[in-house]
């Protein structure tokens, strides 16, 4: 996925999608300041959040680099390292 997603939070507003972590598993951060992170799941059910410290956020995004580096995807890999960058750095 290329385009950029974005998703209204009911609290917290705009969260800006970093990358896909598992199927119906993304991580968002607040658009803006980028402090905090959220595991968001789509089920069947709706969409829940979960809040995770930036530390836990910096390793899922090392950890899905990995996965896509081993795996050859290297378009997305490109994409969420240019993100990892972006945001942890």
């Amino acid at each position: 996925m290329t385009a950029e997603s974005y998703l209204n939070h009911p609290t917290f507003g705009l969260l800006y999608r970093i990358c896909e972590l598992e199927d119906s598993q993304e991580l968002f951060t607040t658009l803006y300041a980028q402090r905090m992170f959220f595991i968001v799941n789509t089920k069947a059910e709706g969409i829940s959040f979960q809040s995770i410290p930036r530390n836990d956020a910096r390793m899922m995004v090392d950890n899905r680099l990995r996965i896509l580096r081993r795996d050859g995807d290297l378009p997305e890999y490109g994409r969420v390292q240019a993100i990892h960058k972006q945001t942890f750095s």
